[in-house]
């Protein structure tokens, strides 16, 4: 059973920084990709960045230069860098993986596990 339980969330002024994990276990496939997604009321669940079991990223126009992506395998643990933050990144921020698989993809409907979210609120 994969389980990813997510932290690091909280509230920051616009320009703040914020990094988010993503702890993973269940699953032991060397195949496999995990991102971080995230939704704000009234708002689709959007793809933030993703990266593979070979380091290959991807990120949403609205964030790159400023998140950054990364995993520490030996810790399991999916990582999300949040700099120079905008009120408009305010929303519930969720890890997801796919295993076995070896396409790099950052479409929420690709993902079949999922993590439960943590909230990041940047105030102006």
């Amino acid at each position: 059973q994969v389980q990813l339980v997510e932290s690091g969330g909280g509230s920051v002024q616009a320009g703040g920084s914020l990094r988010l994990s993503c702890a993973a276990s269940g699953y032991t496939y060397s195949s496999y990709c995990m991102g971080w997604f995230r939704q704000a009321p009234g708002k689709e669940r959007e793809g933030v960045a993703a990266i593979d079991s070979d380091g290959s990223t991807t990120y949403a126009d609205s964030v790159k230069g400023r998140f950054t992506i990364s995993q520490d395998n030996a810790k399991n643990t999916l990582y999300l860098q949040m700099n120079g933050l905008k009120p408009e990144d305010t929303a519930m921020y969720y890890c997801a993986a796919e295993i076995g698989v070896g396409y790099l993809s950052i479409l929420p409907g690709y993902f079949g596990y999922w993590g439960q979210g943590t909230q990041v609120t940047v105030s102006s």
